[in-house]
């Protein structure tokens, strides 16, 4: 999921490739992980599309559709609920000050975090 998070979640499919039923799977899964499989899929599409609009040559839309979610409304509720604030409000802010964080770095701040209800992100530069 983490290499192919554009394309369709195949949950069936998956299972089958771990040797598990789709049920047991699921709930492997998110014992694992501490989500659903399509909960994790979200979280690393909401963390390319953040990539993705940070560099700023790109529309919402095209960034949407850029990370396999086919409904602009689904993909902008969900990173509201990640990110804590619309992918158009994220686009428009200055990212210059992150510039200077390498990316491996970077991508470790800035991903979206589940841990609790309604969890927001901190900003990268107060953490340093």
């Amino acid at each position: 999921m983490d290499r192919e998070y554009a394309q369709p979640l195949d949950v069936p499919a998956l299972a089958r490739t771990a040797l598990m039923s789709p049920g047991h799977f699921q709930r492997s899964f998110r014992a694992a992980y501490g989500e659903t499989p399509y909960g994790y899929l979200m979280t690393r599409r909401i963390e390319r599309a953040k990539a993705l609009l940070r560099r700023g040559d790109l529309t919402v839309t095209e960034v949407c559709l850029a990370v396999g979610c086919t409904s602009l409304g689904s993909f902008s509720s969900r990173f509201t609920e990640l990110v804590g604030e619309t992918p158009s409000a994220y686009r428009a802010r200055s990212h210059e000050q992150g510039a200077a964080i390498p990316p491996c770095v970077a991508k470790g701040l800035t991903r979206p975090r589940r841990d609790r209800p309604g969890a927001t992100q901190t900003d990268p530069r107060t953490q340093l």
